[in-house]
């Protein structure tokens, strides 16, 4: 899309994208699990592929926010474990983005989303305080996070079920989170410039027009957070997480 083309972009378009960056606000500021919804607008709006160079500055914008707000309840202990596994998946992802299939994605993440979630939801159910330290465990969703951060900014159902399954508290959840989306997501900005090709003069312009709508979300995500008890956060991540497997389907 050329710069001077935006004045030609649909009001649809705009209100999609704009309504994809506040839920990303939302969500950055500790309501997790919407990211498909803003996935699936943003990339109605401007098309698959430019969405995912759009999402980087504005997550990064949000990631900040998160990252100062809750820094103090960042458990680094669990980003050290889960990180290395994410990092590598990302380098996966940056070779097989450009020639995976559509379809196959889809119907590929949709069925991990749902088998990791069954497991996720019989280990609450055992009511065990044990959790998982195997490496195998963190491995596999961390490289799967990362393919899928990489290819579609698509990590936070999988970031969902590692620290729902490290039994992390609400802040401890949101404020781990916060840290290792900043790392991942700046190691994944100068693949987007130089290899894929994703951000540009152009795209760092719609950026900033969708600015006001991710300090909206953010400010509102803080506010729903400090309302939602432990268990019923837990719930809404669970929840949104299922829709969001379901969702992408029709993506």
């Amino acid at each position: 899309m050329l710069l001077s083309s935006l004045s030609n972009v649909s009001i649809t378009a705009w209100t999609m994208a704009a309504t994809a960056v506040f839920l990303m606000g939302v969500s950055k500021a500790g309501l997790k699990g919407m990211s498909i919804f803003n996935v699936t607008l943003m990339a109605l709006a401007f098309g698959s592929r430019a969405s995912t160079g759009l999402f980087i500055p504005l997550l990064l914008v949000g990631d900040v926010f998160a990252v100062v707000y809750y820094n103090r309840h960042t458990q680094w202990k669990y980003i050290l474990k889960f990180i290395p596994w994410m990092i590598l998946g990302i380098l996966v992802g940056v070779i097989i983005g450009k020639d995976l299939p559509e379809r196959e994605f889809k119907w590929g993440m949709a069925i991990v989303i749902f088998l990791s979630l069954g497991m996720l939801i019989w280990w609450d159910r055992r009511k065990s305080e044990k959790v998982p330290t195997y490496w195998l465990f963190s491995g596999s969703i961390g490289i799967l996070a990362g393919i899928c951060t990489m290819i579609g900014n698509l990590a936070g159902a999988f970031t969902n079920i590692f620290f729902l399954a490290m039994r992390l508290p609400k802040n401890e959840f949101v404020g781990t989170a916060a840290w290792l989306f900043l790392i991942t997501n700046l190691f994944k900005l100068p693949f987007h410039i130089w290899v894929w090709n994703t951000i540009s003069e152009e795209s760092l312009a719609i950026n900033l027009r969708l600015l006001p709508a991710i300090f909206a979300g953010l400010f509102l995500g803080v506010f729903l957070v400090k309302k939602i008890n432990e268990k019923n956060y837990k719930r809404f991540i669970l929840i949104v997480t299922a829709i969001g497997a379901i969702a992408i389907l029709f993506r």
